[in-house]
């Protein structure tokens, strides 16, 4: 059984995602870790759980998902996964942290490894796959754990509400379509790991949601 674990940094209050399980394999999704003292955190829990970080993966590529990637990718010799369609949001972040007044810690390294819809994530003994998601971004990824009944969605989909749409490459109806038909589909007893905020369900939502009822 997969655990999830979530670690809340930087100015924007990001949620981190460590996914591990008993093989003690562990994915780190969105290190938003910004100064020395939330990579410490980051760098403890894992430490201290005897947790063995195998990949690094962003849902999507706005800067304060983003900030820890260089230390995640060289502290654990990890490589940097994302969908192809995210680059430009990658390439630009400097230029948007620059707007925000926040630059950006140190330069995200490239991808090395593009995911596409469908594929699976495989680590210790969990299989998560990809689910095209944009609207958000032009390309977010949301992973879908079908065993253990949990969605990690980056931006796409909070409690109470869905993320922002007027950033570059955003789109209102692309996200509106992207939760109704990808991640509603999936069952109201899946928890919801979003990229702010706290936890919530499929069900929950599609009942509440003020901006996307099922």
């Amino acid at each position: 059984m997969a655990s999830v674990v979530g670690l809340t940094f930087n100015p924007f209050q990001e949620n981190t995602y460590l996914v591990y399980d008993q093989t003690g394999e562990c994915v780190i999704f969105d290190p938003g870790c910004y100064d020395s003292a939330e990579k410490e955190i980051l760098h403890t829990y894992i430490k201290e759980h005897k947790l063995r970080p195998v990949r690094l993966i962003n849902t999507h590529c706005h800067l304060d998902h983003i900030f820890g990637n260089a230390d995640v990718a060289k502290t654990y010799d990890l490589s940097l996964e994302i969908h192809e369609g995210e680059l430009p949001v990658l390439e630009s972040a400097p230029k948007a942290a620059n707007l925000y007044g926040i630059p950006m810690p140190e330069m995200s390294p490239a991808p090395e490894n593009f995911i596409q819809e469908g594929d699976e994530i495989t680590f210790g003994e969990t299989r998560l796959k990809a689910i095209l998601t944009p609207g958000h971004s032009p390309a977010s990824l949301s992973f879908f754990c079908a065993e253990d009944a949990f969605l990690i969605a980056g931006d796409v989909l909070f409690r109470d509400s869905i993320g922002r749409t007027d950033l570059p490459g955003g789109d209102h109806q692309t996200l509106l379509d992207s939760i109704s038909q990808k991640l509603y589909p999936l069952g109201d007893e899946v928890v919801v790991y979003p990229g702010h905020g706290p936890r919530t369900t499929i069900g929950y939502e599609r009942k509440n949601n003020p901006f996307v009822r099922g």
